[in-house]
């Protein structure tokens, strides 16, 4: 009894960062990064000549527009796939958080090329067929004594969003950019399908092309994540 009772004021505290420590695991575990670094560190990487059909394979690459290129939000930069995030810093007099004003994805197909060779990755956004995480490399921010740059206010008119509030003070805003650019090397995982080549593509001296896909049980993986370790190249 003497040695529960000298013990137990212990044990809160103790359960306490146990819990906490599993649950910062837990997140960092399943979280979307994690989860393709393990999928795709499962893959080897094939050349595009060796591609079987329907199978999940591992192609690294650089990415080159099939059609006019989407152009970031921000930054102004080619490329075929961009996430951005607006958000604002809001209190309730005990606690802050940010909140998201805007969410934007964008995609669309493109070619990945190595050593000459093409493979086609069609994307689609409804019903979405792909997961995907790609490293954030434009961040900008404004606050009360940090106004907007003129490029960052042009931005907010874009998506009607004030940069100042009913009192003349800057909001806190902050905005994250990521994308895959034109030319930017990039990893891409999905199911192979070779294809007849309705049109010629300039370089490329083949009849088909190797197209990869998503599934039913499998979405095509994307990230510009470098350096993911594989198993030996097949």
């Amino acid at each position: 009894m003497f040695l529960i009772t000298d013990v137990s004021p212990f044990l809160i505290p103790l359960l306490f960062f146990v819990i906490v420590g599993l649950i910062i695991f837990i997140t960092y575990y399943f979280s979307t990064k994690q989860k393709i670094i393990r999928t795709l560190s499962k893959l080897p990487i094939k050349q595009i000549g060796s591609l079987k059909n329907n199978e999940l394979t591992r192609f690294t690459g650089k990415a080159l527009h099939v059609k006019e290129p989407l152009i970031a939000a921000f930054s102004k930069r080619k490329c075929v796939f961009y996430v951005i995030k607006i958000e604002q810093r809001k209190s309730n007099g005990k606690q802050q958080r940010w909140r998201t004003i805007v969410h934007e994805e964008k995609v669309q197909d493109f070619f990945l090329e190595k050593n000459s060779d093409f493979a086609m990755v069609r994307l689609h956004q409804n019903p979405k067929n792909y997961t995907s995480y790609l490293v954030v490399d434009k961040k900008i921010k404004s606050g009360t004594f940090n106004a907007p740059t003129p490029e960052f206010t042009a931005l907010l008119e874009n998506y009607n969003i004030k940069s100042e509030s009913f009192f003349g003070f800057h909001k806190t805003l902050r905005y994250t950019e990521a994308i895959i650019e034109i030319g930017e090397e990039i990893t891409v995982a999905g199911i192979a399908k070779w294809k007849s080549l309705k049109a010629p593509i300039e370089g490329y001296s083949y009849s088909k092309i190797a197209e990869l896909e998503s599934s039913d049980k499998q979405k095509l993986i994307i990230t510009d994540l470098p350096n993911i370790k594989t198993k030996k190249r097949f």
